[in-house]
């Protein structure tokens, strides 16, 4: 996937897909975002005095401003000083994969995970880096694994659905959404919101996608969810007529004049 790719608002990547951190690595979690490109050291470099907490602390006050270059000078000190730095190569790796740095991202969430193998935060993000150049195999298996660690988190299954989109089994895809919709009801609203569907590899993809979405939502009986999808899926290109009579998620909403009048006129038009 082109560098370019990733200057949306989306993240996922990691992919799939927002990332925070806690202190306690159990709870931290990390679907993984893309936002900007490289920034330039601007901030002092790391006090040789200051403690791996004070390090740390500043560390991720550098990359919540996306000062990623800074924050990665402070986790490294940090990590020099610390005796247990499981979670400080964790964070310096989201650093890395912020600024599109693969090979250093993957090389830190490695140091992670040999620290701490029960980590399912670093092991998902591992699965986000090789999402992102390509290696799909690899990553399902690691958001597999990531899974197994911590079952309830939505955005492990998001991201799995998202790389089982990637190799077109769609079916697999749907099952993970569905698990991720259930956990987190608004995951899709805020993967909205950051572009997760840029990281489709073609508009087909895109459009599939979207459709899915409105699938899972007409399951659950959420019509207004429901078709703001399928109007997303139609403006993309998919045959949402003839696809929409056939999938029996949508059996309840055929006679609903909102979507008859979808299907029969498509999207309302915006204004110039």
């Amino acid at each position: 996937m082109s560098r370019a790719r990733f200057a949306f608002t989306f993240a996922l990547a990691a992919v799939c897909c927002a990332f925070g951190q806690a202190n306690n690595p159990a709870t931290d979690s990390s679907s993984v975002t893309m936002t900007t490109p490289v920034q330039l050291r601007r901030i002092e470099p790391p006090s040789p005095t200051a403690t791996v907490e004070q390090l740390e602390q500043r560390g991720d006050i550098l990359r919540a401003e996306k000062y990623y270059a800074d924050a990665i000078d402070y986790y490294e000190a940090a990590i020099r000083k610390s005796s247990s730095a499981a979670q400080l190569y964790n964070k310096e790796g989201i650093a890395q994969l912020q600024m599109l740095h693969f090979n250093e991202a993957k090389r830190m969430f490695e140091h992670a995970i040999k620290g701490n193998a029960k980590y399912p935060e670093a092991t998902n993000n591992l699965g986000v880096v090789h999402y992102n150049t390509r290696n799909y195999g690899k990553a399902i298996k690691l958001y597999r694994k990531a899974i197994v660690l911590n079952p309830e988190s939505a955005s492990f299954h998001s991201n799995l659905g998202t790389a089982y989109f990637a190799t077109h089994k769609y079916d697999k895809a749907s099952e993970e959404y569905a698990t991720a919709l259930s956990l987190d009801p608004e995951i899709f609203e805020r993967h909205s919101q950051i572009g997760v569907s840029m990281q489709m590899s073609s508009p087909e993809d895109r459009a599939r996608y979207s459709y899915v979405v409105a699938k899972m939502f007409a399951g659950r009986g959420d019509a207004e969810h429901c078709l703001l999808y399928l109007k997303k899926a139609m403006e993309e290109g998919f045959k949402v007529a003839e696809n929409f009579q056939k999938d029996h998620e949508f059996v309840s909403f055929r006679k609903d004049p909102r979507f008859v009048a979808l299907l029969n006129h498509g999207p309302m038009p915006l204004p110039e």
